[in-house]
């Protein structure tokens, strides 16, 4: 298989299940540092930080997984995105490695996964040992313009 027929994916940890986000979709990956909450802010907003003096909107993946909070002092690592004008920092409990794996052998989400998570997931990939969700990262934060309608 050659690279060009390859899509490389970092893998992230949430609530103990393993994802993969396109690195193509990925602008970096920080600690997050200082989040302000917002009143009043939908659940899934974590708050707002200072990144390099640019505003970073902070979304709690697993809020909008429908998975329990994270634990006060749990580790917390930030997926950096663009979209447009805005910068977002979507929370993951750890970052893992780079794969590199073939479009091709992606399978469909199971039709029986909730809802929540179908709109979510682009694919599922089967590894040695687990199975690794392709996490939609624009459907994770596109709660905003439904807000919006």
């Amino acid at each position: 298989m050659a690279v060009q027929d390859t899509i490389e994916y970092v893998t992230v940890h949430v609530g103990g299940q393993l994802f993969g986000v396109e690195v193509s979709e990925v602008r970096e990956v920080f600690s997050p540092q200082g989040i302000t909450s917002v009143p009043r802010a939908p659940g899934e907003i974590a708050g707002l930080l200072n990144l390099r003096g640019r505003i970073v909107t902070a979304v709690e993946t697993r809020q909008r997984l429908g998975l329990p909070p994270r634990s006060e002092g749990e580790p917390v690592m930030a997926l950096g995105l663009e979209e447009g004008a805005e910068l977002f920092g979507v929370l993951v409990d750890e970052v893992g490695e780079v794969l590199r794996l073939d479009p091709a052998e992606m399978e469909p989400a199971p039709g029986h996964l909730d809802t929540q998570w179908r709109a979510m997931i682009k694919g599922v990939y089967r590894l040695e040992e687990r199975l690794m969700a392709v996490l939609d990262v624009r459907a994770l934060i596109r709660w905003r313009s439904a807000l919006a309608a």
